[in-house]
C-alpha cells in the first residue's frame, strides 16, 4: 500500500477567473503564499516520505514551505502536470462562457477534446499512470504530490469509481489535501478537499 496526499497548489490570482493552464509565470499571490505556510504546518508532523510537485511555479511555490517542513526535496513529476488546455490557455471563464465546447467540455467531459488540447480521459490516464509509478517507487510510504484541481479531480473519480461526466459534484479548493491509499487490489479515498487539521 502507498498512502497519497494530493494536494491542490494554493491560490493564484488567475483562480475562479481564468483557465492558466500552462501558462508560465502564474505565482502565488499574498492570500496563496499564506495558504501554503499553514499547508506546511499542517504536514508537518506527519509521516511524509516523499514530496512530488507538477513542474508549474504555482505548484512548486506551493510545495517549497512544504519541502522545509518536512526536510524533503521536492521531485519535479511530470505526470501531475496541469491539464493542456490548448486554444482556451489563459482565457478567462467570462470569454468562455458562451463558447458551446466549453459548455459540452463541462457536461460531457469524457468525450469532449479541449481545441488544441488535451482529452480529459488523456490527462486522467496521465496521472494514474504517475500515481501507479510512484506506488511502485514507494510501497509502504507517504507520498505527498502537488497538482491542479482537474488532476486531482481525474485521479479521485478513478480510484472512486465515478464517471468522468459527473466530475463537477468533486471539489477541489486551493491548498486542500486528499487522501487516498493505494493497494495492489483497491484503492481507498479517506480524505477529501480537506483544508483543516490532518490525522492519519
Amino acid at each position: 500500500m502507498t498512502r497519497f496526499l494530493l494536494i491542490r497548489h494554493a491560490t493564484t490570482d488567475s483562480v475562479g477567473k481564468r483557465l492558466s493552464g500552462r501558462t508560465p509565470g502564474v505565482s502565488l499571490n499574498e492570500e496563496g503564499r499564506t495558504q501554503a505556510q499553514y499547508l506546511a504546518q499542517r504536514l508537518a508532523s506527519l509521516p511524509v516520505n516523499a514530496l512530488y510537485s507538477s513542474p508549474l511555479e504555482r505548484a512548486m511555490q506551493t510545495a517549497e514551505p512544504i519541502s522545509k517542513a518536512l526536510g524533503l526535496e521536492t521531485i519535479i513529476c511530470e505526470e501531475v502536470l496541469e491539464m493542456d488546455f490548448g486554444q482556451w490557455t489563459n482565457c478567462s471563464f467570462k470569454e468562455l462562457e458562451n463558447d458551446p465546447v466549453f459548455q459540452r467540455f463541462n457536461t460531457f467531459r469524457s468525450n469532449t477534446r479541449i481545441p488544441g488540447g488535451e482529452l480529459m480521459l488523456d490527462a486522467q490516464a496521465r496521472i494514474v499512470r504517475g500515481l501507479e509509478k510512484l506506488g511502485a517507487q514507494h510501497p509502504n510510504q507517504t507520498v505527498a504530490v502537488v497538482s491542479h484541481a482537474d488532476l486531482i479531480k481525474a485521479a479521485v473519480a478513478y480510484y472512486a469509481g465515478i464517471h468522468l461526466d459527473m466530475f463537477q459534484r468533486l471539489e477541489i479548493s486551493a491548498a486542500s489535501v486528499s487522501v487516498l491509499e493505494l493497494y495492489d487490489e483497491t484503492a481507498r479515498l479517506l480524505l477529501l478537499n480537506h483544508t483543516g487539521e490532518i490525522k492519519i
